[in-house]
């Protein structure tokens, strides 16, 4: 089975030069957890996520300090937040995207989606038009069917 046979093309997408904020809110709108940005072109530039946003909400070393205690510091949120208003959605975006061509197997698809720790792939062809857009959860669902489908023909066998 190839991305192409799963992969959802009615791709919703934001462009770069809509503020952080209006993104943000697109995303908790449509109740998933990241979007591709596309350029005027239609090509693929970058990814805009909620870790993007939440990495400029709080401070960048929070990553080292890791599971010790943050202090929190409501106003200094609450001021880097609105912010996100003031701020290009291409100016937080990843530019670095995990993608794929449409004839990646689905194998190859849950490989890259391991080891690029990726929630979706963004399908594109040689150009980095986006085609199309596969989640973890596609992948799961397919390799379901697929199971099943082996299953019920191994039993029409048995019969």
């Amino acid at each position: 089975m190839k991305i192409k046979e799963i992969m959802k093309k009615d791709v919703a997408s934001i462009s770069p030069d809509i503020n952080a904020k209006e993104a943000l809110d697109l995303l908790q709108k449509m109740e998933i957890s990241g979007l591709p940005v596309i350029d005027k072109e239609d090509k693929l530039v970058g990814m805009f996520t909620e870790k993007e946003a939440l990495s400029y909400i709080l401070p960048s070393y929070i990553e080292k300090v890791g599971r010790f205690i943050y202090e929190e510091n409501p106003k200094s949120i609450k001021k880097k937040f609105a912010e996100l208003s003031k701020i290009k959605v291409s100016q937080l975006m990843r530019k670095e995207v995990v993608v794929a061509s449409e004839d990646t197997g689905l194998c190859e698809t849950a490989r890259i989606i391991l080891t690029q720790k990726a929630r979706r792939i963004v399908v594109t062809d040689k150009s980095g038009k986006v085609l199309g857009i596969v989640a973890r959860c596609d992948v799961l669902k397919a390799f379901s069917r697929e199971a099943e489908k082996s299953t019920l023909q191994s039993g029409d066998q048995n019969a």
